[in-house]
């Protein structure tokens, strides 16, 4: 079974009242930090916990050394997910509004800390979820404490020294998941930098959605990513974007696609910048 699975709105809402489901509502927004929770308390899928980008999935940051979304301390997370419930055996369905951004990012945490079965994305997300005529709920969710027991799993990660070593190794592919106009360095609205790590290709996260707004088919991804591995090891893969987050829907959308899961640049972008004496490119 592939470590990336997608759920229908309509399955989602079918197995509400299964056992050992627990859902997570990831809604963010990074111009407006109290939107998820604000959103959250507006109605969510009945049964929901939720999960902020921010306070949950990402640790402090440190100014100067670390990207905008750091990973969050291993163990904190194992009891914040134990907190939300969740067992070793808990079938785990993630939600955003819809681009599954930030619900790729929830996906990712739990393989790395080792739940790589029965998780699952909201296809098309809430958006999706509100256009199958679906309701939302205003209800606090269950106060379960969960089981969940895991620990990081750190080949997934490569450090900025690491891929600093790297480039320029043919055989490693490195995807930028931003938009082509940050990757070229035409605009930043985020980042004091422009640019992009020298020998990455630009693999926008948007492309992996049709216009519906859901994943496009497998066959489909593998093509888009065969184009980007050129023939290489999809094992020397690495994603990463502007702070660790869309470009775990990269890594989400290979695995659709039947490739292993690639390594993640967690610090990112807003991490590379830190250090002047790292390369920038513009352009393509």
């Amino acid at each position: 079974m592939s470590l990336a699975q997608l759920i229908s709105p309509q399955q989602l809402a079918d197995r509400l009242e299964q056992p050992g489901l627990v859902i997570l509502d990831c809604r963010f927004a990074l111009e407006d930090l109290d939107y998820g929770q604000r959103s959250y308390a507006g109605g969510h899928i009945a049964g929901a916990h939720f999960a902020d980008l921010e306070r949950d999935l990402s640790g402090p940051i440190s100014k100067g050394k670390t990207g905008r979304h750091p990973l969050p301390d291993p163990q904190a997370l194992v009891q914040r997910l134990q907190n939300w419930g969740i067992d070793p055996d808990s079938e785990v369905v993630l939600y955003d509004d819809g681009p599954g951004m930030y619900a790729a990012r929830a996906w990712w945490s739990l393989a790395w800390l080792g739940k790589r079965s029965g998780v699952y994305l909201l296809d098309g997300g809430l958006k999706a979820w509100h256009a199958a005529g679906l309701p939302l709920s205003l209800d606090p969710p269950s106060n379960y404490q969960g089981r969940f027991t895991g620990k990081p799993d750190m080949d997934l990660l490569l450090t900025a020294e690491k891929l600093q070593k790297k480039l320029g190794n043919p055989e490693m592919t490195l995807i930028d998941a931003r938009a082509g106009a940050r990757f070229r360095g035409e605009v930043e609205p985020i980042d004091p930098v422009a640019g992009h790590i020298p020998g990455a290709q630009c693999v926008a996260f948007t492309d992996n959605l049709g216009p519906d707004g859901r994943f496009l088919p497998a066959e489909q991804l593998k093509q888009r990513f065969e184009e980007q591995l050129k023939g290489r090891s999809p094992d020397k893969l690495v994603s990463y974007c502007g702070s660790g987050v869309t470009a775990c829907h990269n890594l989400f959308a290979m695995c659709l696609a039947g490739y292993p899961l690639g390594k993640l640049y967690a610090g990112s972008w807003s991490e590379w910048i830190t250090d002047p004496s790292r390369e920038v490119a513009t352009g393509e």
